[in-house]
């Protein structure tokens, strides 16, 4: 019996080996294909470069046509009367990663930040109303984008959200449905005697929130945060859509810039911009991964 369980943990140990191999090699053809001449690319896109195949100035090619990072930041800081006008113009010229970051972190940190307290109020409420939101926004999980987005487009011009600025509140309206779900699930393994006791102490909603509850939705909190990051971050359709090519975040500034004329592709500058597309998320994955599974199971399961 125990060389059959052995036998049996071997042959899981080399499926999962195999299907890691399937997942990972995706990224490692682009990684040493960032390195080879557009030509070669094309013609052997698995081999290892060589003396022959390299190039090293993909990187800085494609750095500089992209405007990865943009000409300065100082922008944001002189020349302009109006705040919200400060913060729009200069974000426009602090480059496809500096916008990336920029509407991805505070993207997520308001959905986090709205989409826990949301939870929380509407499993501690037993209103009619606060169930028939939970069911909305549920719901919105199943709706596909392509039905809304010329809709969308529409009202988010006639606000005035077409901006890195206003589309964060366009990515809350997209990832909360999500998110609420995730932290309903989570919030209702949190014991109740817990606030009960900081309120007797004290605190008022707020206080017994921010103070006793949002701390031990840590797991999930992570768990949310890398996967809206992950969304966020890859999107291309919603911000082409929204912010076309004034405010151009990495996906849409390597799709714009390495396509020349009668559809010619500079590859290698291609990938080398996917290589450094990849890394940051890659990163922050490798730090919250421990979260990941716990949150999910605790976010879909319980309750």
């Amino acid at each position: 019996m125990r060389r059959q369980k052995s036998l049996v943990t071997v042959l899981i140990y080399i499926l999962l080996a195999a299907l890691a191999l399937v997942f990972i090699a995706p990224i490692i053809i682009v990684a040493f294909n960032s390195f080879k001449n557009k030509l070669y690319i094309m013609s052997a896109p698995f081999e290892f470069p060589n003396s022959m195949t390299f190039e090293g100035g993909n990187y800085l090619r494609g750095i500089v046509n992209s405007g990865f990072f943009g000409k300065s930041i100082t922008s944001l800081l002189t020349g302009f009367s109006d705040a919200w006008s400060t913060a729009v113009n200069g974000l426009s010229s602090i480059g496809a990663f500096g916008r990336s970051l920029f509407i991805t972190v505070f993207s997520v940190l308001l959905i986090l930040l709205c989409a826990s307290m949301c939870a929380w109020y509407i499993n501690r409420s037993n209103s009619r109303f606060c169930r028939l939101f939970y069911y909305i926004l549920v719901f919105s999980m199943v709706v596909p984008f392509q039905m809304v987005m010329y809709t969308m487009t529409s009202t988010v011009a006639k606000l005035s959200l077409n901006n890195p600025v206003g589309i964060i509140f366009v990515y809350l309206g997209f990832g909360a449905g999500l998110s609420v779900f995730m932290y309903s699930g989570f919030v209702k393994s949190v014991p109740i005697e817990i606030e009960e006791a900081a309120m007797i102490d004290g605190c008022n909603p707020l206080q017994t929130f921010f103070r006793v509850v949002f701390p031990v939705l840590k797991p999930i909190t992570v768990t949310v945060a890398i996967l809206e990051t992950m969304w966020i971050w890859n999107d291309y359709l919603l911000p082409y859509l929204v912010l076309g090519s004034k405010f151009k975040t990495i996906p849409v500034a390597v799709q714009l810039a390495m396509q020349g004329a009668y559809g010619s592709v500079d590859w290698g500058s291609f990938m080398a911009m996917l290589v450094l597309a990849i890394i940051p998320i890659i990163i922050f994955y490798l730090f919250g991964q421990k979260y990941i599974i716990e949150g999910v199971i605790a976010g879909a399961v319980k309750g």
